[in-house]
Order: C-alpha cells, then sequence, then structure tokens
C-alpha cells in the first residue's frame, strides 16, 4: 500500500532474481477474472532487459529461480502463458 506499481516491480524483481539496475516498462495488466483460481487477482506485468552474463539469486518463494531458453520454458501457473506470450509479442520474439 505504500508504493507505486513502479517501486513494486523493482522490488519484486530484485526479491524474485537479485536484480538491480534494470530499466523496467509497464507490458500492461491482465485482469480476466477467473486468471487465479485463489481468487480475483489483477496483475501489472512489466519487462526489462538484462546483459551480460547474470546470475539469478532468488529469495524466499523464488530460491530454485533459473534461466530457460524460451523454447523450453517449464509449465507455468495461471495465466502467465498468456503473460508470457504478450511479452514476446511486444518486444518481437518470434521464436516461441
Amino acid at each position: 500500500m505504500e508504493e507505486t506499481l513502479e517501486e513494486a516491480a523493482v522490488r519484486e524483481l530484485k526479491e524474485e532474481t537479485g536484480f538491480e539496475k534494470i530499466e523496467l516498462r509497464q507490458l500492461r495488466a491482465f485482469s480476466a477474472i477467473d486468471r487465479d483460481p485463489r481468487g480475483r487477482n489483477i496483475s501489472v506485468a512489466f519487462y526489462g532487459f538484462a546483459t551480460g552474463d547474470i546470475i539469478i539469486k532468488g529469495q524466499d518463494d523464488a530460491s530454485d529461480a533459473r534461466w530457460f531458453p524460451v523454447s523450453s520454458i517449464p509449465a507455468l501457473a495461471f495465466d502467465h502463458n498468456e503473460v508470457l506470450k504478450t511479452a514476446l509479442n511486444a518486444i518481437k520474439f518470434t521464436d516461441f
């Protein structure tokens, strides 16, 4: 309640991956009524680009975070496949 969407995205990126100082851009909001079986949930997705050989250091619930080739992403929860496809289309990545 005490942070903007942009501040929350930067905080979550650091918590989930250990990444800092990556410029994030807002992708869009995802608000399908049934997108999360646990209850009503609206997500605003952001994306950014990392350069170099960055090692992921996720914390807490993301301690198993790791890189995957876009062509072999494992099963994702809820509507996260739609979120990923939307992001890949936004950056014109067509090999998915």
